[in-house]
Parts: structure tokens; sequence; C-alpha cells
């Protein structure tokens, strides 16, 4: 595969990714301790390790973008809050500055900054579990999407709508307002989460872990709100989150949660390049938008999660992936109509495969390698109508560029459903009426060709959104950003001309409000990165 990503081949084919094996999480001594458990183990101490350690490099280099690696002068692996409140005052005390990594998914250079000098790795806290007094599903940060799918089904029979790839940490994710296949059916991660437990840091610097809930007597429930959505590294280092579904009652865990679908049939459909001219391209584009432009609230398909991939033209082909209930009588015939409905007009005879899984089995596939060495860069837009034939024409001639001949892609997302039923300020994730996001990318390996594939995708997304300033500035058309797509070009005036700020493209007039609990729990703004929530 040369300088080919494993996360862009894997993303690219679809079918035939291999399984992946998924640890459940176990028990650790101090969720035991909160959740009343009857075990009674000695405490793991802080692991402190510093550039001389054997350990080290690998700690630094644990993240998902490999353009960017931090040299922080220490590294403290940690296991429980306690722990944390101390590396946290110490810090602080100290002057330095910190950074905190749980999965180490982030696109950017958030747990990796050079001027961070003390990383918190809680890649310990993994644990996945029922909290009797909360009534909540407690998930622990570094707990990854694929163990919580597996531990919450395997124990209860719950799930939660959260994100396609098992390997991301739950930690930025759920900050972020992630969503994933259950999402059009129920709403975003977010939208089930009951409380979150924080370590913050006083005005005097002292380090204490505090719970919010969305209990509307809740004093703290401010904090609460903004980790639904505010995005991870802004407020403090959360330690747990509570899940419950808003309105759910009893005691039972089973009855808490959403319950996923039995099975799970996978559709993937492919147009190879060969067969595509600019009409073709444009009546594909635009079928798949119009789809859910029309039908994104249709209850028959709650259950449909699809990508449209636009890959460059180096990949050779670009891909329909849906998945939908299995369990459904008349699953097979839906998913017929809808390929049809993408297809349409086209005169084209794509290759069209479908595959039936059992739902854990399936969502545990490793479809989404992360790759931990790929050079990466993201970019994003909520669409909330189709896009017009000229923007189409615009990524077309990206994607067809022959004078790049790297892995790129702008990927559809299916998006709305019942995401669109919450109001926009019950959460911190504001964008309740769009039907897709869209997410470019591009990934390689080879560090010397940075600015090729950096110039393309800027000037990519530069174009696309031309008439308002390079950016998918809030309109009728569009609805900003996505902030677990971060994207440090959006407050870089070289690329964002609108005059649009870049807190305004992913939080709109939610940030004011972030602010406000900004100043509240981290009035010292100890918690910062490059697109972290300002003080007032």
């Amino acid at each position: 595969m040369g300088r080919i990503s494993r996360r862009g081949f894997l993303r690219t084919t679809g079918a035939g990714a291999a399984a992946v094996a998924t640890t459940g999480a176990v028990a650790v001594p101090a969720e035991a301790a909160r959740a009343g458990g009857r075990v009674c183990v000695p405490e793991s101490p802080v692991t402190t390790v510093g550039a001389a350690d054997p350990r080290y490099d690998e700690l630094v280099s644990r993240g998902f973008n490999a353009r960017f690696v931090g040299s922080p002068d220490v590294v403290h692996v940690v296991h429980t809050p306690r722990q944390i409140e101390e590396a946290v005052t110490d810090a602080v005390a100290a002057g330095k500055r910190i950074a905190v990594r749980s999965g180490g998914h982030c696109f950017e250079n958030f747990a990796d900054h050079r001027d961070v000098r003390v990383l918190l790795d809680t890649s310990p806290m993994r644990s996945v579990y029922f909290d009797k007094k909360h009534r909540a599903f407690a998930v622990e940060p570094a707990a990854t999407l694929g163990e919580v799918y597996r531990t919450l089904f395997y124990d209860h029979g719950v799930t939660l709508p959260a994100g396609v790839c098992p390997q991301v940490g739950a930690g930025g994710h759920v900050a972020g307002g992630g969503y994933g296949p259950l999402t059009r059916r129920d709403g975003t991660v977010v939208d089930h989460l009951h409380g979150v437990e924080v370590v913050v840091v006083d005005a005097s610097g002292r380090a204490r872990t505090v719970t919010a809930t969305r209990e509307r007597d809740d004093p703290h429930r401010e904090l609460w709100w903004a980790h639904t959505g505010g995005g991870g590294g802004n407020f403090g280092v959360v330690t747990r989150y509570l899940f419950r579904t808003p309105g759910a009652t009893g005691k039972d865990p089973s009855a808490l949660l959403p319950k996923p679908p039995t099975r799970l049939r996978s559709t993937f459909v492919t147009w190879p390049w060969a067969d595509l001219d600019l009409a073709r391209f444009t009546r594909l584009v635009t079928n798949y938008s119009r789809w859910y432009e029309e039908n994104h609230a249709d209850p028959r398909y709650g259950s449909l999660y699809s990508t449209l991939h636009l890959n460059t033209h180096a990949v050779g082909s670009i891909s329909l992936e849906a998945r939908f209930d299995g369990g459904r009588a008349d699953a097979a015939g839906l998913i017929e109509r809808y390929v049809s409905a993408v297809n349409a007009g086209t005169g084209l005879e794509p290759a069209v495969e479908h595959q039936e899984d059992l739902w854990l089995q399936a969502t545990l596939g490793a479809r989404f390698d992360t790759g931990g060495y790929d050079r990466h860069k993201s970019k994003s837009a909520y669409l909330r109508r189709s896009w017009t034939p000229e923007r189409i024409a615009t990524v077309h001639r990206h994607l067809t560029d022959p004078s790049f001949e790297g892995w790129g892609a702008v990927d559809l997302y299916s998006y709305g459903g019942t995401v669109n039923t919450v109001a926009p300020g019950a959460t911190a994730s504001p964008q309740r009426d769009s039907i897709l996001k869209a997410w470019f990318s591009a990934t390689w390996m080879d560090p010397q060709l940075d600015e090729v594939h950096l110039r393309w995708i800027r000037e990519l997304y530069r174009d696309v959104f031309r008439d308002t300033g390079g950016v998918p500035v809030p309109n009728d058309e569009h609805d900003g950003c996505y902030i677990n797509y971060p994207d440090t070009d959006l407050a870089d005036p070289r690329w964002n001309t609108s005059g649009v700020p870049w807190h305004t493209l992913y939080y709109k007039d939610a940030y004011r409000r972030l602010q406000r609990v900004k100043a509240t729990w981290d009035p010292r703004d100890v918690f910062r990165h490059p697109l972290s929530v300002r003080l007032p």
C-alpha cells in the first residue's frame, strides 16, 4: 500500500473489513468505591514519565495525527480523580500549561501544543458500569466507543447513539456532541447525557472534583450543559460521564437507554471514476442530499445511517455506505428503494453489495482503523439543504485535479431525524435543523508531502464556500462547523475571510453562554488550546 494510510484504505473499501477484538471494560478500585462495589484492590499509583524515560516517546506520540507530537516536561498517567486533582494543582502552582489526552483522536494539536508542559494521560480510566446512586451508566474518559457498546449491550442490552469508530475514546467525543449510526433514530450522544464528573480549578488554583447533572435544581447544571457539545479541553478534566435518556424512569438499567437493533443490514455501492463525468457526479450528489432534504424525518428510515464518500480520483471510485435496521421485515425493500433514488437518472449500473450481521459484530468491526501514524487534516460543515450545482462542480474539480495524486475525500454523512427534534438551546450543540454533515479530509504518510495535502484541502474548502468567505457561514444553506472535526484554519484570516469568528461557526449564539461557564469554572483559563472557549 506504500504511503496510503490504513484509515484511508478502509474508509474507501467499505466491505471486507476485518473483525476487531475489543476487551470489555474492567472495574477499577476508584470505580468500585464510587459505585459501592465489593472489591478491594490497591489503587494504582500515578506514573510520571519524563523525557529520559523509555516510555516517553510512546506516550507523547499516541495521538491520531502524526503531524503533531508534543514535548511536555512530564506525562502523568493517572487512574483516579484524586490523582488528577493533585497533578493539576501542582502544575497550576508551578505555572505550567496543562493538556489532557484520553483516546488520543483529536485532529489538531490540542494535546500536542508546543506550550504544553504537563500532559495528563487518562488512558487507564476506561471503566463502564451502572451507577446506582445516579441511576445512570458511568463511562470513564478513556473507554473506547467499542468498549462502551460492548459493555452496555452485554450487561444490559442497551446502547448509546455515539460514533462509528470503535477505537475513539469517550472523553473528547462526548464533550463535542458526538454522533453516529443511531443518531437519526435516537439523537446525539449528548442528548442522553445525564451528568458529568469533572476536575475543575478555582480562582485560588486549587483543583477539586465536581459532579454536575441536568437536574433542574442542580446548582452545577451549567457545567453539565457546557459538556453537551461545548468541546473537550475547555472547562476541566472529565473523569466520568453519566448517561440516562431523558424521561426514562425506574431502576431497571435496561430501560434507561435506547436498545440497539438486533441486526444491521449494510449496503455498499461503488461508482468507478471512469464512469463519472461532471453531469453524472452532480446527479449523484444532488440525489443523495435531496433524499435527506425530503425524507430526513420519515420514521421508516429512522435507523438509516449513510455516508457518500466523494473520494479523490486517485482512489478510483466514489461510494455509498449505508447501515439500516436489519430486523425490520421491510428492510431489504426500503434500502433497495433508497439506493435506487440515489442512483436515479445517472444511467449507471454501480456495484452493489449487501451484508447482514448481528448488531454488535457489525459495530465493533474495524472498518475505521485509526492508523496511528497517519498525517491528517480535517474540515467540516453542516448542510441545511442540498448543495447547488456550482458548489458540486467545485468539489468535482478538486477531486479530479490531475496535479493532486493524494488520498482525500468529501464525505456527506446522514443527519437530522431525531436530532432536529431537540431545541437548539437545550444543549451546547446548537445545529438542530441540518440534514447532512460534510467532512473534508486529507490523509497521507510522508512528512515531505505535508504542504501538498494541506494546500489541496485548504483550497478545496475555500473554493466550495467562496461566496461566504471561505467558510460555511450559518445561513439558509449551511449552519457552521462541527467542533469534533476541529480546524484551526477557521481562526486564521488567510483562510476565513468571512468576518464571522471561528466560535460562531462552531457554537453560534451558544458561545456567550459557554463563556459564562468558563468564567465560573475555569477562571484562571487553565484549560486552553487553539480553539478553546475564551474567558469573557
